[in-house]
């Protein structure tokens, strides 16, 4: 058999996970956010190789904790407020890495 000699460099496919990297694993990250939000702060958590599904109902469930309003954006949780110490333990538990 001869050898794959191309990768997948780039895929406007958001919802399809990497293939290499399973759901759990890897690493997120979270940040805070102002600009451009009439100086409301909104948490960002992303980096999650997740389909979408999976990407609502973990943000329903980190709503459900924080106690607070969110979306999925571009591939990444968006919740409002600084949610940040409450979300990395809750994602720590899933198997990721905070960077």
């Amino acid at each position: 058999m001869e050898e794959e000699k191309y990768r997948l460099v780039y895929s406007d496919q958001a919802s399809a996970a990497s293939p290499r990297q399973a759901p759990g694993s890897g690493r997120a990250f979270l940040r805070l956010e102002r600009k451009g939000r009439g100086g409301k702060t909104v948490t960002i958590a992303g980096g999650l190789a997740l389909s979408d599904d999976q990407l609502r109902r973990l943000l329903k469930e980190l709503q459900k904790a924080c106690g607070t309003g969110g979306t999925v954006k571009d591939h990444c949780l968006e919740l409002q407020g600084d949610c940040r110490e409450k979300i990395r333990p809750l994602l720590s538990q899933r198997g990721y890495k905070i960077a």
